[in-house]
């Protein structure tokens, strides 16, 4: 039989994957000593079952606590110990860009890989990273599934602009090609922004790939975080003529103010994004649609065994 179980914070996604998939949730015990020190323990028994933990990165704190669930979960017994991972937070650092530099979504991922093996195995299931090469980082018997959110990305698009008379665009050069792959599956032309480096930190826009005048143009990236990169893109696609901006992200992180620097800008119409962050089911704003994500896991729900 296979339980349902979710890391704090994640409740929300656990019980919508339950919802969808018809499969049981289970229970945890929480609470913290007074040295800060976390208690864990599974109320639910977990031995023989096919154990599915959804938690997300969003913290060190959280990190460790998924870990410690999926490691406690396999020496309890599980017959399987999934893990779904809809954010992966470390995903920016995948490589070294200077010497010494901690590439931390390879360090998290052996963290991972250590966790001590079921019976019949252990997998996790990885969403929309933002380098496909982070699912090799995964090592030993443990099983890396990376899916993708393009059915997300189609019925945003659709409810964006029915007509389908839009463009397609990236923030940059850099995600063109997964852009271009999206808009020749939705049947749309793509853009992208053509910048130029003009010192370490600085770039300057020199231009847009394809002719948005006259016509809307909905930005899709892996991810919003402060959205500095979005509003740059929403600018230069508004120079360059679009009748309206809207935007498409996997992941809505947003921490602290972001989205209210996003909507005051001005420049966006409408931003959509999945819940696979907390953050962008704890914030509100007349700009910001979230879907779920839980419709891309609930094969590997259903599945687990």
């Amino acid at each position: 039989m296979t339980v349902l179980f979710s890391t704090g914070g994640y409740e929300y996604l656990r019980d919508e994957l339950s919802r969808l998939s018809g499969v049981a949730t289970g229970a945890i015990e929480r609470k913290r000593f007074p040295d800060g020190e976390r208690h864990l323990r599974f109320v639910d028994d977990v031995e023989h079952q096919d154990v599915v933990i959804v938690g997300g990165t969003v913290s060190d704190d959280a990190t460790l606590e998924l870990y410690d669930l999926a490691s406690a979960a396999v020496e309890n017994g599980a017959h399987t110990m999934t893990m779904i991972i809809p954010w992966f937070g470390y995903a920016t650092m995948e490589r070294a860009t200077m010497e010494g530099e901690v590439v931390t979504a390879k360090t998290r991922a052996r963290l991972f890989s250590a966790i001590p093996q079921a019976g019949s195995g252990n997998r996790v299931v990885l969403f929309d990273l933002h380098s496909e090469g982070i699912a090799h980082y995964f090592e030993g018997p443990l099983r890396p599934f990376h899916v993708y959110g393009k059915e997300l990305v189609f019925n945003a698009a659709h409810r964006i602009a029915p007509d389908r008379n839009f463009v397609l665009a990236s923030t940059d050069a850099g995600r063109a090609k997964w852009v271009e792959s999206l808009a020749n599956d939705l049947g749309v032309s793509a853009a992208f922004i053509v910048k130029r480096r003009v010192d370490g930190e600085t770039t300057q826009v020199r231009g847009v790939s394809a002719k948005v005048e006259g016509r809307p143009v909905i930005i899709y990236d892996d991810m919003i975080r402060t959205g500095s990169s979005l509003l740059h893109a929403a600018r230069a696609y508004r120079d360059a003529g679009a009748t309206a901006v809207s935007a498409i992200a996997s992941h809505g992180v947003f921490p602290g103010d972001a989205l209210q620097k996003i909507a005051a800008s001005g420049l966006l119409d409408k931003i959509v994004c999945t819940d696979s962050h907390p953050r962008a089911r704890e914030i509100s704003d007349p700009l910001l649609e979230v879907q779920s994500v839980a419709p891309v896991f609930v094969p590997f729900v259903r599945r687990a065994g």
